[in-house]
């Protein structure tokens, strides 16, 4: 199926908007203080100018014992409803620190079930392989 010629319910066509979305070659780390929140060696990668790339990881490698679901969603035209975590490690700098897209429009199918994390709340350490 050609997902641009029958594009999801919701999903904004935009020409000017190109996101991609690739693997990233190396380990990401992210951290909250000296607490690890996640480790992983198959993370992506998700471009989409004019913002700075995100790391996506994947659930497995996300400690959710470290996590606390929160009430806050967003909606993006391109990728669908997010739903937001807190890491508790981080107290209240960590408030809605993870945002995931479980639920993502068939377009951006390659970040289901994967976390990205604000690199303003937590650390986020890349180290190419």
């Amino acid at each position: 199926m050609d997902k641009l010629a029958n594009p999801a319910p919701g999903f904004q066509r935009n020409p000017d908007k190109v996101i991609t979305v690739e693997s990233y070659r190396g380990t990401v780390t992210v951290r909250a203080g000296d607490r690890i929140i996640a480790t992983s060696t198959a993370a992506k990668i998700l471009s989409e100018p004019p913002y700075p790339a995100v790391f996506y990881i994947p659930f497995d490698d996300i400690d959710f014992g470290k996590l606390a679901p929160t009430d806050h969603s967003t909606h993006c035209p391109y990728k669908g409803d997010a739903s937001y975590w807190s890491v508790q490690p981080a107290g209240e700098a960590g408030k809605n620190a993870m945002w995931a897209y479980e639920h993502p429009f068939d377009e951006m199918v390659e970040i289901r079930n994967h976390g990205a994390f604000y690199t303003n709340k937590v650390t986020v350490e890349a180290t190419p392989g």
